[in-house]
């Protein structure tokens, strides 16, 4: 069975994740963000052996703690698309503009696609390609327990910002429309900072979204 603990990370309160397997307590954690210590510490207290770290996208809040962990549990680095390595490339000097620690470099082993696979185990993630937040954003979706995890993306009654460089506004609401909306209600996402959702809810209520 597949569990989640999501651990806040950074001054930004940035919803990493541990994901694992109950019965072989392999793990992979997404978007490590920052506190690389929280998140050793409680993968430790888990008992998790951790195999891989993923990526949504390449903003530090997200990415800060990566390099650190790879080099740490000797791991690989899957995600973002590739279109986000411009974010990777200026990691230290985004973290030393919020005077956030020096971050390691992040090295990723495996770029990703909208509709490719990943897997942890026997469980199965669908990558869903969803630029507008960064162009390389990328979302992680279990479908045999309706979970997604949304990143920047989508927010409870919210939506992610546009405002930072290759951001898109209009590129976003279609990512939204295409990628979020087009998941049952019944799905949970986990997005990449605030409260957890479902897609019913956001269908529902979110004032920043149109469904037709």
């Amino acid at each position: 069975m597949l569990h989640v603990q999501i651990v806040p990370v950074t001054p930004f309160a940035q919803n990493c994740s541990i994901v694992w397997d109950s019965e072989s307590k392999e793990a992979v954690v997404i978007d490590a963000g920052g506190d690389a210590d929280k998140i050793q510490k409680q993968v430790h207290d888990l008992g998790l052996t951790v195999k891989q770290l993923w990526l949504t996208h390449g903003h530090l809040d997200h990415a800060g703690a990566v390099g650190e962990l790879a080099r740490i549990w000797q791991v690989p680095v899957v995600g973002p698309h590739q279109a986000d390595q411009f974010w990777l490339d200026q990691l230290e000097a985004a973290c030393k503009n919020y005077g956030l620690p020096t971050p390691e470099p992040v090295i990723v082993n495996q770029w990703l696609n909208g509709g490719d696979v990943i897997h942890l185990g026997s469980h199965a993630f669908e990558i869903r390609f969803a630029p507008g937040h960064t162009p390389g954003h990328v979302m992680f979706y279990n479908k045999a327990q309706q979970l997604l995890w949304a990143g920047d993306v989508l927010f409870k009654e919210s939506i992610g910002r546009t405002d930072f460089p290759q951001g898109n506004h209009q590129q976003l609401l279609d990512s939204i429309q295409r990628e979020c909306l087009s998941l049952p209600d019944e799905t949970q996402f986990i997005p990449g900072h605030g409260p957890v959702s479902h897609i019913g809810h956001e269908r529902a209520h979110n004032p920043f979204i149109q469904t037709n």
